[in-house]
């Protein structure tokens, strides 16, 4: 099956940390941008994460429903369907969970995942995403440990976040400030309440300048180096001999925010651990930018101009539907050559 089991998903995540690359993890919220990350990622011939986040949720139930539930229950069943037919895997991830939404989101989609367990089924979901980022570390941590008990019992990975990230999200703000930059102190906290893979498997977004949205190369001050000292002081603390598995660094590290970001600045945090990067408003505008060149170039065509009839076969909806899916597919074969992940599957 390409969407991951979790064995799958979990054995993926550990060849990235060996053999030192990431995978993209592609943020979708319709069929179109679905099937587009799909064809992107078989192109690459590479594994990849394909996720939702609270607000594509909603627009997948139906943009007068906005039932967060219900568009993820949609969205994991129709791409267990459809991804059948490439030749990749892929894991279904549920992104940026705050707090005020867990109730409406998270949590019921776990409880939804043990009941498919129990049934000797698959989890719904291989991963999701607890954002703690708005609230103090003590609480953040606290609901981590909860829901990192709920994970592992329905063989699902947790991601969380220690730190902040700039910048706005599905309507969720960061300011730019000093608040960006994690401490190694919060990785090691981080690894006392939730352990080091004995209380279940999560991965970690530890912030290091990451700001979300739109921003040109130079304008974001990332410091990947705030990763290496995390490791490390996780290693000082726990020594080299507890079992931290591939790459022998002790978390696995997702990157956010990463839009305008040097190739070296992303080499670097890959280097220290790196195994997930997100990728949203990059594919977002590959997506709708052969839009705008279809429209403006078929003006007449898509309009029924000074009462004219238009022109069916452009207006109709397949017709620049699929030049948008070809947009966003060269622009996750773009990321999958950014994070090196091209030409790794385990299929």
């Amino acid at each position: 099956m390409p969407v991951a089991t979790p064995e799958i998903y979990a054995q993926m995540l550990d060849t990235a940390k060996e053999k030192t690359f990431a995978f993209p993890a592609i943020n979708v919220s319709s069929s179109q941008t679905l099937n587009a990350a799909l064809k992107g990622f078989a192109d690459a011939e590479s594994d990849g994460i394909i996720q939702i986040s609270t607000g594509g949720a909603e627009y997948l139930s139906g943009p007068s429903v906005k039932n967060m539930v219900s568009g993820s229950v949609a969205f994991a069943a129709y791409a267990a369907e459809v991804a059948k037919n490439y030749p990749v895997n892929v894991a279904l991830h549920t992104d940026h969970c705050p707090k005020d939404k867990l109730d409406g989101f998270v949590r019921p989609l776990l409880d939804i995942s043990a009941e498919r367990v129990a049934r000797g089924e698959g989890p719904l979901f291989q991963s999701h995403m607890w954002d703690g980022s708005a609230v103090p570390l003590e609480e953040n941590l606290e609901i981590a440990q909860e829901l990192l008990a709920k994970c592992a019992a329905a063989h699902i990975i947790l991601e969380v976040e220690i730190g902040v990230v700039g910048g706005e999200e599905d309507g969720v703000e960061g300011a730019i400030d000093e608040k960006l930059y994690t401490t190694p102190q919060d990785a090691l906290e981080t690894v006392e309440a939730l352990g080091l893979g004995d209380k279940g498997r999560y991965i970690t977004a530890l912030t290091f300048g990451n700001v979300h949205g739109v921003y040109k190369p130079g304008n974001v001050k990332l410091r990947p180096e705030i990763l290496k000292k995390a490791q490390d002081a996780i290693i000082e603390k726990y020594g080299t001999s507890s079992g931290f598995g591939p790459g022998s660094l002790p978390l696995d590290l997702v990157f956010h925010g990463g839009s305008g970001s040097s190739e070296q600045e992303i080499a670097d945090a890959v280097s220290y651990g790196v195994v997930k990067m997100n990728v949203d408003t990059d594919t977002q505008y590959a997506f709708t930018r052969p839009v705008a060149d279809h429209m403006f170039s078929h003006y007449s065509g898509v309009l029924k101009v000074d009462g004219d009839v238009g022109d069916k076969k452009t207006y109709d909806p397949r017709a620049w539907g699929k030049a948008a899916e070809a947009g966003m597919a060269a622009r996750v074969v773009e990321a999958c050559s950014n994070l090196s992940s091209t030409g790794h599957t385990l299929r």
